[in-house]
């Protein structure tokens, strides 16, 4: 669709920004007695959910982004780059208890582009067919690798380079600069976390080059080479790269870090606020209400748990408006 066939969808997304949650709203919901309280605000706020229960209250707030989006746009596999994340989540969650005996519930999610259920008959059988041909491959060698080795986490470096290398070729792929901005920062930051986690655990060459993904923005071979000599070489190395600022909030904590990304991706997709055309604010407003549903998912967790509004305020995401 030209840009100008989403003027009305960009108009309606403007006047859905003004109930995004703000620095002042978040602020309330730190300073609130309890989670009790905090589930009040956001009511009062507009957000939907029975009273006691946040679980549903998040998963009916990402319902209705959702809702929203099809509703604007006609054909939502533009934003599947956004969802492959859920597949290939789902995808080991078969692979793994199709190789274990029993049920074990709640542990595929909603929202990927294919139905849990065709990925988990796929993995039952064996019939690797019946997934999209870019998962066919993954799916076999995964599954063949577990029964071989019995090996959960080389199962889940298998699956997880796969997922980013999806997603980063989504994202390049549509020629949208959010959805390629998205691709690229989910692909890069993930890399780092794993290249800084192998250097403290000391793992080896093999399981660097089954994880690591490529991404245009990181020299992943210099990544290697730094997390083979140790976390300092990691912190070094990225100095000379776009995420030099990444080297202090990993060696803070592994929050502080994810707390840093999500940030990253807001703050480079703001823009969109100020543009009136084309699918980037509609891309923009999606991953914004995923960044403060994920930000209340945090503040409630604290709050159920005891933390103080300081130990969960380092946790908190920037806002996007």
């Amino acid at each position: 669709m030209p840009d100008n066939g989403y003027i009305y969808a960009v108009a309606r997304i403007r006047t859905k920004e003004l109930q995004l949650l703000t620095a002042s709203f978040l602020e309330q919901l730190l300073a609130a007695p309890s989670e009790e309280q905090c589930l009040r605000l956001l009511r009062e706020h507009g957000w939907d959910g029975e009273s006691h229960d946040a679980d549903k209250m998040l998963a009916q707030e990402r319902r209705k982004t959702w809702s929203l989006i099809g509703e604007l746009v006609p054909d939502l596999s533009v934003f599947h780059v956004f969802l492959y994340q859920y597949d290939y989540h789902n995808l080991k969650a078969a692979v793994k208890e199709s190789c274990r005996s029993g049920i074990h519930p709640g542990i595929f999610l909603e929202y990927g582009t294919i139905p849990s259920a065709t990925i988990q008959k796929a993995t039952d059988s064996r019939n690797f067919s019946l997934l999209p041909e870019r998962m066919r491959q993954t799916a076999k060698v995964a599954m063949d690798t577990l029964l071989r080795t019995r090996d959960g986490q080389m199962c889940d470096c298998i699956i997880d380079r796969a997922a980013l290398t999806e997603i980063g070729r989504a994202g390049k792929e549509s020629h949208e600069e959010v959805l390629s901005l998205y691709g690229e920062l989910t692909v890069a930051t993930a890399d780092i976390k794993t290249a800084y986690r192998a250097a403290r655990t000391q793992k080896d060459h093999a399981f660097l080059e089954r994880s690591l993904a490529p991404c245009d923005t990181l020299e992943i071979s210099g990544l290697e080479s730094a997390a083979l000599k140790g976390p300092d070489a990691v912190c070094s190395f990225l100095g000379s790269t776009p995420y030099a600022e990444a080297a202090p909030k990993l060696k803070t904590s592994p929050a502080v870090f994810e707390c840093w990304c999500d940030n990253l991706l807001i703050r480079s997709i703001r823009p969109q606020i100020h543009n009136p055309f084309g699918l980037g604010p509609l891309a923009a407003y999606i991953l914004a209400r995923e960044s403060e549903i994920k930000t209340v998912r945090i503040i409630l967790s604290g709050k159920r748990n005891g933390l103080s509004a300081e130990s969960i305020r380092e946790r908190v995401r920037e806002p996007y408006v």
